[in-house]
């Protein structure tokens, strides 16, 4: 076990504590996923079952501690479901907040700095994959709206057409790549992906 939970270790983390969220981590798992850093609280008094934040490729889970350490609560959130993230600094460690889409806000304090600096630069990389992917997705509704038409009676005189803007040109193969990162955090369905990726190809 210890040598799947040596690359969390870089920032000073308890081996204890990471091999016994890796654990309750690795049940909770869904196919393609993997961890790819866990932070763990370090407060200066005695912390038998400390807090911990487990970021994998595709959401970011809250571990807390409850009753002496003897039940473990956790919180999930789509990548896709994060808003916005950011972490404030003070003598004794790191404050890590999380704001979701929906507005719900999750914290843990006593981050030690290094480890929180390592989930902000990771969740701050998600985030702009997910301004890029709703970005394409307001893209796509325009594109189908581009295409409606109103229908005039006899007398009542047309409007003119109002101009469309102008959707940018993008290079198929950045497009692709694109998809293939949606697909791989679980934000479009594989036949989505299949059916976009034949357009693609069919324009080339």
């Amino acid at each position: 076990m210890i040598n799947d939970i040596k690359k969390f270790l870089n920032e000073d983390q308890d081996p204890k504590a990471v091999e016994k969220i890796t654990e309750k981590v690795s049940d909770l798992l869904t196919n393609g996923e993997t961890v790819e850093y866990i932070a763990v609280q370090n407060k200066p008094a005695i912390n038998i079952s400390p807090d911990s934040i487990v970021l994998t490729n595709k959401r970011i889970l809250f571990f807390r501690s409850k009753s002496f350490g003897l039940v473990t609560d956790f919180k999930d959130y789509l990548w896709k479901d994060v808003a916005e993230s950011h972490i404030s600094e003070a003598i004794l460690g790191s404050t890590f907040t999380m704001t979701a889409v929906s507005g719900f806000i999750e914290t843990i304090d006593y981050i030690p700095k290094s480890q929180a600096r390592k989930l902000y630069q990771y969740a701050q990389s998600k985030e702009e994959e997910m301004i890029e992917f709703r970005r394409e997705k307001e893209l796509e509704e325009k594109r189908a709206t581009a295409g409606g038409f109103t229908i005039h009676t006899q007398n009542e005189k047309p409007e003119e057409p109002k101009p469309q803007p102008e959707i940018p040109a993008e290079d198929p193969m950045e497009t692709l790549m694109k998809l293939k990162a949606f697909l791989d955090n679980d934000l479009i369905s594989v036949e989505d992906y299949e059916t976009k990726k034949q357009e693609i190809l069919g324009r080339m």
